[in-house]
């Protein structure tokens, strides 16, 4: 019975010793919080931005277009400073808080499986980053919120097969929302906030609690 019991407990030091080779296990669920909390930050400056900009045009009601208001270049580079701002920090945050949580259970953040989910990560990203650029060239900017959130969920479905499989359902539910927010476009900044800032704070939370409570 003793004999039994160790190489139970052998197979399991075996089998955490492959998955810890083969997926990414530093990743933080405050990572998912303090980059939710930062994409709600922005979506709320981006809507006073738009507001601003629709105040131009009708100083009675610019609250009425609430979401996507008539947009002009003076608008459009400060979004994208915006934009550009939030994905720093938001990458920021995360690497901070996983490395903590790395240094805490001595696991390795630079190695091969992190060189390998960052090459599927990336090459969506970079994808749909030049499409943005091409959407905007074409003054089809109210797709923008639509493919940013397609493209991110491509990322993390294709990159959830090296980390934590609760990445992969997050891929998903993005991935449903750009779609939503190419059909419903006048609520784009809506969508965007509710994936890039619920649902990251939502998965934050659920990561934190499963895994690191």
């Amino acid at each position: 019975m003793e004999t039994k019991s160790k190489h139970i407990q052998d197979l399991s030091k075996i089998k955490s010793m492959m998955e810890r080779s083969s997926r990414f296990l530093s990743l933080s669920g405050l990572s998912g919080i303090s980059a939710g909390i930062i994409a709600m930050t922005g979506a709320a400056i981006a809507h006073y931005i738009l507001v601003l900009d629709q105040a131009k045009y009708d100083e009675f009601f610019p609250l009425l277009y609430f979401i996507y208001p008539p947009t002009g270049i003076d608008t459009i580079m400060p979004l994208f400073f915006l934009g550009v701002s939030v994905l720093f920090l938001a990458l920021a945050s995360g690497l901070y808080f996983s490395w903590r949580k790395a240094r805490k259970h001595g696991l390795p953040l630079w190695d091969h499986t992190t060189k390998r989910i960052l090459t599927h990560l990336f090459i969506p990203l970079i994808a749909g980053g030049i499409f943005v650029l091409i959407l905007i060239n074409s003054n089809a900017d109210s797709l923008v919120a639509s493919a940013t959130l397609i493209f991110y969920g491509l990322a993390l479905v294709n990159a959830g097969k090296y980390t934590l499989g609760e990445i992969h359902y997050l891929g998903i539910f993005e991935i449903i929302l750009g779609i939503l927010a190419g059909i419903f476009i006048n609520y784009g900044l809506l969508f965007w906030a509710m994936g890039f800032g619920v649902l990251h704070i939502v998965y934050g939370s659920v990561m934190y609690f499963r895994y690191e409570r």
